[in-house]
């Protein structure tokens, strides 16, 4: 492996000593007055027509920068909005320091304005995508990659000037509810015309400077030929070898001025993912920005069961279908449905480390989830002071879960077979709306209603040997029979209205009044009932035990608040308190009726030096109050060998929460810097307490003094250096936390942190390559009791395109995996590899993938919860071997 690592090194320092043949040019754009222009295009054309053009952006100082070969010819021309383009001819042989003056111009043709690579304009950044491709592109994230100052992860997340973007739009509609994966990965490259950028972006023109959205959108605008078209391209694969493993996917768009149709699915058995948890949050549904903090109701117990974690095999059908129309000049409806199913297969082994003894187990597990979604939007305008927004939504999942479990502690083995099935429902319906009534007064308001039901069913089959070891737990289970059959019925239905009105009262461009009013009110309904089924089928009710729920929840929260928000020079601020009226219900065998009131102040802070050097400073006094389920007054099993019992006395918690963040980009210095601390101190708050009886374990939660703190840090710098993008990143959390174990307070510690150091090569004719190391260690104390890892990871990667026509990418990570505690270690590589040929002006594409390249065995990790240390193998996918054949349309 080192040796592998050291040619790739290798090839990087020949990379950098190459670019030795480069020189500098760079100096100051400045007005007829010496004042420095900040953002001017500065754009140098090679005379030589294979030489690809080289453009910068100057800073906020005027300053500009650009690496050009030695001995060629260059056009250098520099170009502002509100300025005439100078331009001079330049071949240099060595590094060149010139300032650039600019004349204002009496006649300003937006034509001009148009062509400039990337043109900036107070909150908004616009990229035109033809100056930066080259044709080797397939998707939108090829684009991306190379537009100044945008960055995209290998999960389909973007950020801009290091800043997360949060909506995607496509010609200034949503593109499948905002979330910027299916779009980056699917969109094809030769639809795309301009990138435009919108900071603190409102969905709502009028609300966008005085809604204090954090939000970043990224809207795509089409190429006029695709703007009544259909596009897109299909692809289908099947393996180089004996397993049936196949893939086939379909990426379809139309598009015209009053319709838009995308349809996106994919069909593979080769474990790869399209619907992942991520991307289930951003198809939540999701309100205006105005209305963050009043209510933050998610609903739907969907995400567990989207995550997609290391399986052993795996079957997937994913298809997507989006429609937005054009009804009226005033009315927009658009809607999506999303159909996702997945087959699964998984293996584990796991050391579980408790505070008095240890378990090995094992756990084999199939499942089958299907998931449905459907939303529906409606969006009027009466005029260009008036807003309203109706949506629907519905989200259907079943679940069905299978494992099969063998724990070992000292001689004694026992096998657990469970069943679990889940058929949930949520509905979601809202309407919003937004008037400017004056220039002082704009309002907003909006009517939430969520319904939400799952009824989950379980079933654990174990040895008539195991029934003895839980009846310490479950005291009415029957030792007589066979076997141990336990049968689990739960039932969870909730409903939520939020109602809220909000007043923003502007008293000039420096000074706001904002004002809230509303109310939110929640009832859930939870029961349970556990039994054990007999040799004869008969029913052994737990009743007599304990058991068997039957909780009814209410809960009602009426708020004011008001907030003072001014700005003065680069500094903005922004204070308030909202009041709280809490009043609740518990209903069991007996009714607990509760009231109180909360005051929760909150204080923002931005410090904006320019437009790229920016601190934020954000404080809330936070409440939390628990669900019917942690209320319950009877057990509940959790798992086969948890039982759980609630407490119905519980009230809200209480916490402080402040986090500061530190924002620094220059295109001039090739450097992007971003910075931020978090800490969280509860006042008052929720831990699990826990009573063992070898690995059986009785659960309840308890409303503590002072229970946890936490805090943590996290940066990463990323700075260009001739070719070589060079990048640091890291991060740190401690966590400190009260909790009861056996009747006994005990304090825990949680402390790990993570760096990651690597280079990156941005060559023109040559490979793009980045290696790099990234470590991360784990500490975990638990009374006298303390756990260690590390895992080492030096990683490599290659995407080249060459001959015309070919792409080759490669990603590869060697694990060194340790568990200082026990002594162990555990090495193993993870890589991929993918070549392409599509001949240029061709909808035909061949491409070669390998997944799992070196045949690897297991993936292993650590985690650490209340009064468990894990140590897991994950068993994978062994090697697979794709040849597929694509289509452009």
């Amino acid at each position: 492996m080192k040796e592998k690592i050291a040619v790739i090194f290798f090839t990087l320092f020949v990379s950098a000593f190459s670019s030795a043949q480069t020189i500098v040019l760079k100096g100051i754009v400045q007005d007829s007055l010496q004042k420095p222009l900040s953002f001017t295009n500065v754009i140098a054309k090679p005379k030589e027509l294979s030489q690809n053009m080289r453009f910068v952006v100057s800073d906020e100082e005027g300053k500009y920068r650009l690496e050009l070969k030695k001995n060629h010819s260059y056009t250098i021309s520099a170009s502002y909005l509100g300025y005439e383009t100078t331009s001079f001819l330049i071949t240099p042989d060595e590094n060149i320091i010139k300032d650039i003056i600019l004349v204002e111009s009496k006649n300003q043709l937006d034509e001009v304005i148009i062509e400039l690579p990337v043109t900036i304009k107070k909150d908004t950044i616009i990229y035109n995508a033809d100056k930066f491709v080259d044709g080797s592109e397939r998707k939108l994230k090829n684009i991306l990659k190379k537009l100044p100052g945008v960055e995209v992860d290998k999960n389909g997340g973007v950020t801009v000037q290091g800043k997360k973007v949060t909506k995607l739009l496509v010609d200034g509609k949503k593109f499948f509810g905002g979330g910027t994966k299916l779009g980056v990965e699917n969109i094809p490259a030769g639809a795309v015309d301009k990138v435009e950028v919108i900071d603190n972006y409102n969905e709502v023109a009028f609300l966008k400077n005085i809604s204090d959205s954090d939000d970043m959108a990224m809207n795509i605008q089409l190429k006029e030929d695709k703007k009544r078209f259909l596009f897109g391209d299909v692809e289908a694969g099947t393996n180089v070898g004996y397993d049936s493993y196949h893939k086939a996917s379909a990426n379809l768009f139309y598009y015209s001025p009053k319709t838009n149709v995308n349809f996106i699915g994919n069909l593979n058995n080769i474990g790869e993912k399209t619907f992942t948890f991520k991307d289930y949050m951003n198809f939540q549904g999701g309100v205006n920005a105005v209305f963050n903090g009043n209510f933050n109701w998610k609903g739907g117990d969907f995400s567990q069961f989207l995550e997609n974690s290391d399986v052993l095999s795996s079957n997937q059908r994913f298809g997507a279908l989006n429609i937005t129309k054009t009804v009226a000049s005033k009315l927009d409806v658009s809607g999506y449905v999303i159909f996702s199913q997945s087959n699964n297969v998984s293996f584990s082994e796991t050391l579980n480390e408790y505070t008095t003894f240890s378990e090995d187990k094992s756990n084999k597990s199939s499942s089958e989830n299907l998931l449905g979604i459907g939303k529906l939007n409606m969006e009027y305008a009466p005029n260009n002071k008036e807003q309203w927004y109706a949506r629907s939504q519905v989200k259907k999942l079943n679940v069905s879960n299978e494992n099969n479990i063998l724990s070992i502690i000292s001689t004694e083995n026992n096998n657990i077979a469970t069943k679990r099935k889940n058929d949930t429902w949520y509905i979601n319906q809202n309407i919003e709306w937004h008037k400017e009534h004056s220039y002082k007064h704009t309002f907003s308001a909006i009517a939430d209603y969520t319904f939400d039901k799952n009824t989950p069913t379980s079933n654990w089959l174990a040895s008539d040997t195991y029934a003895k070891t839980i009846q310490n737990i479950v005291q009415p289970v029957d030792t007589t029979q066979s076997q141990l059959r336990l049968f689990q019925n739960k039932f969870t239905e909730r409903h939520h209205l939020h109602t809220v009105f909000k007043d923003f009262w502007v008293l000039n461009n420096n000074n706001h009044i904002y004002s809230t009013i509303g109310n939110t009110h929640q009832q859930e309904k939870f029961s349970s009932n556990d039994f054990q089924l007999l040799d004869d089928n008969s029913r052994n009710d737990f009743k007599s035990g304990g058991f068997n729920n039957n909780t009814v929840f209410k809960h009602n929260d009426f708020f004011a608040g008001i907030h003072y928000k001014f700005r003065t020079g680069i500094f903005t601020f922004k204070q308030g308190v909202y009041l709280h009226n809490y009043h609740w219900k518990v209903n069991q065998e007996e009714l607990i009726d509760k009231e109180k009131w909360v005051l929760l102040p909150d204080f923002l802070l931005k410090i904006e030096f320019n437009k790229s050097k920016k601190i934020q400073l954000n404080y809330n006094l936070k409440t939390n109050f628990s669900n019917a389920s942690q209320l319950t007054n009877r057990f509940y099993l959790q798992s086969y060998n948890s039982v759980f019992k609630g407490n119905p006395i519980l009230e809200n918690e209480l916490y402080h929460s402040a986090r500061i963040r530190y924002s620094r980009f220059s295109l001039y210095r090739g450097l992007m810097l971003h910075a931020s601390a978090n800490y969280t101190k509860k006042v008052k708050g929720f831990r699990s307490a826990v009573n063992f009886d070898g690995v059986n374990r009785f659960l309840t939660t308890q409303l503590l003094e002072n229970p946890n703190e936490n805090w943590g840090i996290r940066g990463s710098l990323r700075k260009k250096i001739k070719k070589i993008r060079y990048k640091l990143s890291g991060a740190y959390n401690n966590s400190k936390y009260l909790q009861s174990v056996n009747n006994t307070f005990v304090n825990n510690k949680n402390t790990n942190y993570n760096f990651e150091v690597g280079a990156e090569t941005l060559f023109d004719k040559f490979p793009t390559i980045e290696v790099g190391y990234k470590r991360t260690i784990g500490n975990y104390t638990s009374n006298n009791s303390t756990s260690n890892f590390i895992t080492n990871e030096p990683f490599a990667t290659v995407d080249y395109d060459f001959l015309k026509g070919f792409v080759f990418n490669f990603d590869y990570r060697h694990y060194d995996y340790q568990n200082k505690s026990l002594g162990a270690q555990n090495k193993y590589d993870i890589a991929n590899a993918m070549l392409s040929y599509q001949k240029e002006d061709s909808p035909w594409l061949f491409k070669i993938t390998t997944q799992n390249l070196f045949n690897t065995t297991f993936k292993q990790n650590n985690s650490f919860s209340d009064y468990l240390i894990s140590d897991t193998r994950t068993y994978i996918m062994p090697r697979v071997v794709l040849f597929s054949i694509g289509y452009k349309l």
